[in-house]
Order: C-alpha cells, then sequence, then structure tokens
C-alpha cells in the first residue's frame, strides 16, 4: 500500500515538476530536498528496503556460493569412494582366485596323503589317523577308496571310529 502511494506522490511530483530525480545508479544514494515529511519517510523506508535486498541478496551469493564448494566436495568424496569400490571389488576377486588356488591345492594334497594311507597296513594307518585332527582325518577318509578306508576304520577304537563318522556324516561349510 505504501509503495502504491509512493508511486502515486512521485507521479503527481512528476507532473508538477517537484519530483527529486531518481539516483543515477541502483542503490546510490543521493542529496535530495523532500517537499514533505511523509514524502521524505517513505523515501527513506524505500532506501532502507533497497539495502535490506542488497545484503539478502549479498547472503544468498554467498550461502550459494558456499553450497556450490560443498557440492563440489561431495563429489570429489564420490569419485573417491566408487574408485575405493572399484579397487576392493577387485581384491574381492583377486581374493576368492587366491581361496580357490589353495583350496584345489589343499584337495590335492590330500588326495595325495589319502594315497599314502591307502598304501600302508590297516594297522599302522589307524594310529596314524587317530592322531589326525578329526577334520582332516574325515578329509583323508573321504579321499580313500570305500574298502581300504574300511580297513583302517576297523583298526580304529570304536570312539574314534564313531567320532571320525559323526564328523564324516556332517555337512562342513568352508
Amino acid at each position: 500500500m505504501k509503495q502504491v502511494f509512493l508511486a502515486a506522490v512521485l507521479f503527481f511530483l512528476s507532473i508538477l515538476d517537484l519530483a527529486p530525480s531518481p539516483p543515477l545508479v541502483w542503490g546510490e544514494e543521493v542529496e535530495q530536498s523532500f517537499s514533505s515529511v511523509e514524502e521524505r519517510r517513505l523515501t527513506m523506508d524505500l532506501q532502507a528496503q533497497r539495502g535490506n535486498l542488497r545484503q539478502e541478496r549479498e547472503e544468498l551469493a554467498l550461502r550459494q556460493k558456499e553450497l556450490n564448494s560443498l557440492n563440489e566436495i561431495v563429489d570429489k568424496k564420490l569419485v573417491e569412494i566408487d574408485a575405493k569400490l572399484a579397487e576392493m571389488k577387485k581384491l574381492r576377486r583377486d581374493l576368492d582366485v587366491l581361496l580357490a588356488a589353495k583350496s584345489a591345492e589343499e584337495k590335492k594334497r590330500i588326495k595325495e596323503l589319502a594315497g599314502i594311507y591307502e598304501k600302508m597296513s590297516p594297522e599302522k594307518a589307524a594310529p596314524a589317523l587317530a592322531g589326525l585332527d578329526e577334520h582332516l582325518a574325515t578329509e583323508l577318509l573321504a579321499a580313500m577308496k570305500t574298502k581300504a578306508a574300511a580297513k583302517i576304520l576297523d583298526e580304529t577304537t570304536r570312539l574314534k571310529a564313531s567320532e571320525l563318522s559323526t564328523t564324516f556324516s556332517t555337512p562342513q561349510l568352508e
């Protein structure tokens, strides 16, 4: 409402050729002579509002710069995270390959060791097998021919044979 009133006052003053000349540059203060207190008050209000708008624009520009800077930082971090994730995936694939090779090598060695135990007499193989880790002993028995494994188990104690049989029949997760 004040702006409409001020515009009307300035319009009428311009008709009478009494209106002050507007500033040459937006926001530039120019000494003016006022014909009424109300005109002076309205002009001062407009200048204060212009000053507030200028300050708000500067604050918004500063915030926009900060936001752009933060966006750049976030983008850089995302690129770093993507690179690290790709590197971790590659390392995971390499690790899987190494684990598969290790597992294949272990199976090969167990097969060779099972062949050695098969060639031993059951009386000598049973105590040697009973002294091994239960998991390893069951893997060795599994890698042997059934007939040879049965003869070796026949020579072990009933307790050890039942333990090995239980471990052998329980699925193992690798």
